[in-house]
């Protein structure tokens, strides 16, 4: 019986050692920027399919196949009691397969980025966002320079210093209120969030993504200048509006030359940029793009890239 219980303490701790073995340990709090930073496409789920707002979808959304859940707050409704709802449902249903207390979450954002004044008095929404504990905001119709430096500047808090000047971006403008409830979701005390929750590559230890939709032609006629601003990490054209814009039909020629001088300007600044198809993957993936969406194309982008599990 003593021998019994000795084997049996053995196994039971062996078995606990592999298990802690065998653990992933994240080294980023956010998913995408993690995968990124080594050079890995990412892929995403949700966006306009309308990502329900609920604690139980959170819970079942936490083992998604997805690098980050893009959850759409543009076309669906501005309903922060929800998103934060789903981002507890996350905690609540991780750790993810990764390791990550939860999945990356960007917020398409119903602020418009026709003009500056626009956004800054607007800015009050990504606060509120961002107080829900999500990792990153997409600017949609981000038509003007001035509209995505207000942006970057409305996600900062002001002790922020890297890229100040630059490009004519000023200091942060975002309160310290939000932090407390955003620091219990990333699972961080309030400093070290305050600390972290900034643009990821313009603060290299930032854990924020922030992106932008070049989508129609007053946004293309800007976009060189547009993604020069600092803080972007990542980006889309918008076709479909695009060609709604430019007043042509999907194929058109000046749709893709559109799609191109996008796409160019994208790789100039060494943005992320959404553009991994199911069908072309590899193609796309050797083409430059960095972001593709659904399982189908995760699937076949982490092979072309050799991506070692966990996903």
């Amino acid at each position: 019986m003593k021998l019994f219980r000795v084997i049996t303490s053995f196994c039971l701790i062996f078995g606990a050692t592999v298990s802690v073995a065998q653990t992933p340990k994240p080294k980023r709090i956010n998913r995408a920027i993690e995968l990124l930073q080594q050079g890995q496409p990412i892929y995403y789920s949700g966006s306009h399919s309308g990502t329900a707002g609920t604690f139980e979808q959170g819970k079942l959304d936490a083992q998604t196949f997805a690098d980050y859940i893009s959850y759409d707050m543009e076309a669906a409704p501005y309903d922060i009691a929800g998103l934060a709802a789903y981002m507890q449902g996350l905690v609540a249903g991780g750790p993810t397969r990764t390791g990550h207390r939860t999945p990356a979450v960007i917020v398409n954002v119903p602020v418009r980025g026709t003009d500056e004044a626009s956004v800054r008095a607007n800015a009050w929404m990504f606060e509120q966002v961002l107080g829900t504990g999500v990792h990153g905001i997409l600017l949609v119709h981000a038509d003007t320079p001035g509209a995505v430096r207000a942006l970057v500047e409305a996600v900062r808090y002001p002790n922020r210093e890297q890229g100040v000047g630059q490009s004519g971006l000023k200091e942060g403008t975002r309160g310290a209120h939000g932090a407390a409830m955003a620091a219990k979701i990333w699972g961080v005390s309030t400093e070290e969030y305050m600390q972290k929750a900034d643009p990821w590559p313009l603060n290299p230890n930032g854990e924020l993504l922030i992106g932008v939709k070049i989508e129609d032609k007053v946004a293309l006629s800007n976009v060189e200048e547009t993604l020069k601003v600092p803080g972007i990490g990542f980006g889309e054209g918008g076709p479909g509006d695009m060609a709604l814009s430019l007043g042509v039909k999907g194929g058109d020629p000046r749709l893709l030359a559109a799609e191109a001088r996008i796409f160019a300007a994208a790789q100039s600044h060494k943005l992320a940029w959404i553009g991994i198809t199911p069908n072309h993957t590899a193609e796309d993936i050797k083409a430059g793009f960095m972001i593709g969406s659904g399982e189908k194309t995760a699937e076949a982008g982490r092979k072309v890239t050799n991506r070692a599990m966990p996903y």
